[in-house]
């Protein structure tokens, strides 16, 4: 089972980006982008949008194999 955080975490690795440039990026703050990757806060809409396109992958390429929790 796969989640959001392991996704994104996945995805800045694969770009060769670091917490604080992705967070730059996003216009959050590191903390913002730990929460997320650790799974304790889920991003916006808004924000997962700009996760798309700051790593120009799709919706679908993000949530690929996460499982919904029970």
């Amino acid at each position: 089972m796969k989640t959001f955080g392991e996704n994104l975490k996945y995805f800045r690795k694969l770009n060769k980006i670091s917490q604080k440039d992705f967070a730059i990026r996003m216009k959050t703050t590191q903390q913002r982008v730990s929460e997320w990757e650790c799974d304790k806060v889920e991003p916006s809409l808004y924000n997962v949008l700009k996760i798309l396109k700051v790593f120009d992958i799709t919706f679908e390429e993000l949530t690929d194999g996460i499982i919904e929790k029970q």
